[in-house]
């Protein structure tokens, strides 16, 4: 998934938005360590970043209410170079009865 950050919900006072990263940034350990994300990174330019997650649909949506408004969600599933195999047999298989 890739997020971006609003910074219309960005404190512009200094102070407050260091509190309010490093709060976020320890809720992304929080995730990384539990295992509800396996890999994030940010952006140099601070406009957003990516994160991946192996989990069902409900779970993924659960996960990323918490971090409304402030951040924004692009997903999109993707699939291994073994189920993307797998899916292109399968669709040969059924182009071929």
């Amino acid at each position: 998934m890739r997020w971006h950050l609003n910074h219309a919900f960005i404190p512009p006072d200094p102070e407050e938005r260091v509190k309010l990263w490093m709060a976020m940034l320890e809720m992304v350990k929080a995730d990384l360590k539990s295992g509800a994300l396996r890999d994030w990174g940010m952006c140099s330019d601070d406009s957003g970043g990516y994160a991946f997650a192996e989990t069902d649909e409900k779970t993924l949506h659960t996960t990323i209410l918490r971090w409304i408004p402030y951040v924004s969600f692009n997903i999109k599933p993707v699939l291994t170079v073994d189920q993307t195999m797998e899916s292109i047999r399968q669709a040969t298989a059924g182009a071929k009865k």
